[in-house]
């Protein structure tokens, strides 16, 4: 039987927030624990560089394919057994991260709770967008979002409390298995067991996005316009220490900190952004306030302004905030396709957008600062100007969803 319960606060939107909650806990627990977890493991302060690249880029590759096989699943089998599985996967591999003793192992363990984490959130977010009323859908997926992202807060002070890695590992593990009782009264979507009974309809090709030309661009157009959220916490807001150093000579600001006041501000932006499209009653004009407050927050970021611990602190809050769209984003993406393809795009689209940061750190590092040897302030400029360029274009190509009905099927029909 199908959801009676159509707040944006229903039990749907609750458990679909409190899983997003443990992924983002669990996603960021490694950036937080990274220095003590990395010696812990084997590491030294000359391998560092190398050893914590390996085990994030092993978290990244299981993030891109777990995206893939979750959002398949989600069309062929259900969202309810995308959200039972992943939770259990990425639980259990928090577990496990709290036994191990070697680079590889952690490593593996990453890789394997990637996979997992890569489900949660498009799963929810297409869960609830199909179960809420057009009018609430928007509200309803932002309060997951922003719910969920307070994870990362929880994460910071639960390491800051316990001073043990492979304790919070583990309290992310039992977190996971907590929730899952939660799920057992949550209700699949009513538009996935209507497609479900029709047995001529193909569910989950994730091919379909490369068969037809108009899918394909609003799949493309989906991914670019989330570009701006990985820039900003990918490269400022997780190098602020290096930032701060040459902007200003500081050798004591906590890049930690700097990610948990981004990600609590970002929670409450993303609780924001649902009511912000609701008043404009447009997901777009929601989403181009947020992108005018990113940039001026970014120019305030590389401005003279920036000149204290502080100061820097405060504006990796507001460059959090200003990207708290998140919720928005994929929901858009979710409402571009039709039912039988919705949970595959919902799950892929953000894993594409994580999937984009190595190539902006490649640009941003690599052709930047090693190629044209400029400095770090330049390559931050020139990169952020770059990924804010193309995402505006994206954005002006982006159909408005607001009002779309989702009750709709994506068909085979390949077009030149």
């Amino acid at each position: 039987m199908q959801q009676k319960n159509h707040s944006v606060l229903g039990l749907a939107v609750i458990v679909a927030a409190l899983g997003y909650f443990v992924d983002i806990y669990d996603l960021l627990l490694f950036t937080i624990v990274k220095k003590s977890s990395m010696l812990g493991v084997g590491a030294t302060d000359a391998s560092m560089l190398a050893d914590s690249t390996k085990v994030i880029n092993w978290q990244m590759v299981g993030l891109l394919l777990g995206g893939i096989i979750w959002g398949v699943l989600g069309d062929k089998k259900g969202r309810l057994s995308v959200l039972f599985g992943s939770i259990i996967l990425y639980s259990a591999a928090n577990f496990v991260t709290g036994f191990i003793h070697t680079v590889n192992q952690y490593a593996a363990c990453r890789f394997v709770a990637g996979l997992g984490l890569a489900g949660e959130l498009g799963a929810g977010i297409t869960l609830v967008s199909e179960l809420l009323p057009q009018k609430k859908r928007g509200i309803g997926t932002s309060m997951v979002a922003g719910i969920g992202l307070s994870g990362a807060v929880v994460a910071y002070f639960t390491y800051r409390l316990t001073n043990d890695w492979r304790l919070c590992y583990k309290i992310g593990g039992g977190l996971g298995v907590m929730l899952l009782f939660l799920r057992i009264s949550v209700a699949e979507s009513g538009m996935f067991k209507q497609v479900k009974e029709k047995k001529d309809v193909v569910r989950g090709n994730f091919l379909m996005f490369f068969t037809n030309a108009q899918r394909f661009k609003k799949y493309i157009l989906a991914i670019l316009i989330g570009l701006p959220t990985w820039y900003v916490i990918g490269i400022l807001v997780n190098q602020s220490d290096r930032f701060a150093k040459t902007m200003y000579g500081s050798n004591t600001l906590d890049s930690g900190r700097s990610i948990m006041f981004a990600y609590a501000a970002i929670s409450l932006g993303d609780i924001a952004v649902g009511f912000v499209c609701q008043y404009f009653k447009s997901r777009k004009k929601g989403l181009l306030v947020y992108y005018i407050l990113c940039i001026l927050s970014l120019i305030i970021f590389f401005s003279s302004y920036n000149n204290s611990d502080a100061r820097m602190y405060a504006i990796c809050a507001l460059l959090g905030f200003s990207t708290g769209f998140w919720a928005i984003f994929i929901t858009m993406g979710a409402e571009q396709f039709g039912t039988n393809l919705r949970a595959t795009a919902a799950t892929t689209i953000p894993n594409m957008v994580r999937g984009a940061l190595p190539l902006i750190n490649m640009m941003f590092l690599g052709l930047f600062q090693k190629s044209w040897g400029w400095g770090l302030i330049q390559s931050g400029i020139v990169t952020g100007a770059i990924v804010m360029t193309i995402t505006l274009v994206a954005f002006y190509f982006t159909e408005e969803t607001f009002h779309k009905d989702l009750n709709y099927l994506e068909s085979e029909e390949v077009l030149p």
